[in-house]
């Protein structure tokens, strides 16, 4: 997935989410030494843990995400590394106290390949007994090839009004949700300019995760269905997973 062109629009869909601030600062400040945040997009967490005084590296793949999560700590004066690479791949000197992978960014991992590569080298960056913390999407769909509008409506101080739209297609066989986003911007005089962005994720399985959390060297992993501790049941929205580096 190539966030640069999407990095815009992803702020304003997601930069009043605040479910999993608290629970993401509470690891930061206990974690005693410097945390690794892992698909830090436009720095949301990034710049919220900053604020709260933890050390925090925000490991992005994206140039553009970047670009907009230092013009947001520069707007707060906060102090915060961002350092573009890939998840698999990237390599810092420093091993970290914590590490952390907020908001589905591990759902751009497509193959149980790329999955295990990317886990081994969070781990190798890690302190033995650092904890490993991360949250995945309960994987639930609207109906598939049809055409929505699900409530997001942004309006500018020039009077121009944007409105998503969005088709998904779902490949069980993979494991993939593909969605089609079409935003609509209407200007004042009634222009209407069409962007179009795709979006593919690889979407969790409970256990599959602890298999691979196993695999690459972690040890078994409390998992909750909310950001509050919850218990994971049928009906929850999000799969919260916490675990240490053997």
């Amino acid at each position: 997935m190539d966030y640069d062109q999407f990095a815009d629009l992803y702020d304003h869909q997601y930069d009043l989410y605040r479910d999993d601030l608290h629970f993401y600062a509470g690891l930061g400040e206990r974690a005693g030494g410097p945390v690794l945040e892992i698909g830090a997009g436009t720095g949301r967490v990034t710049a919220f843990l900053a604020r709260r005084g933890v050390d925090i590296t925000g490991l992005e793949p994206s140039g553009r995400m970047i670009e907009r999560g230092r013009e947001r700590a520069a707007k707060d004066t906060l102090r915060v590394t961002f350092a573009q690479g890939d998840v698999r791949t990237f390599q810092h000197e420093q091993k970290y106290a914590l590490a952390i992978a907020p908001f589905n960014a591990l759902m751009h991992l497509y193959t149980p390949n790329e999955q295990l590569q990317a886990l081994e080298n969070i781990h190798a960056h890690l302190h033995t007994g650092a904890p490993f913390a991360f949250d995945l999407y309960v994987p639930r769909f609207g109906k598939m090839s049809t055409l929505r509008h699900e409530g997001e409506t942004f309006h500018a101080p020039d009077g121009r009004r944007t409105d998503v739209f969005l088709v998904q297609r779902h490949d069980r066989v993979r494991q993939h949700i593909t969605t089609e986003y079409h935003v609509d911007t209407t200007a004042p005089d009634g222009t209407l300019t069409r962007r179009h962005y795709t979006l593919t994720q690889r979407y969790y399985t409970r256990y599959e995760v602890e298999w691979l959390l196993r695999f690459a060297g972690f040890e078994s992993p409390r998992v909750t269905g909310s950001f509050q501790g919850g218990p994971l049941e049928r009906g929850s929205d999000v799969m919260v997973f916490q675990t240490r580096a053997l």
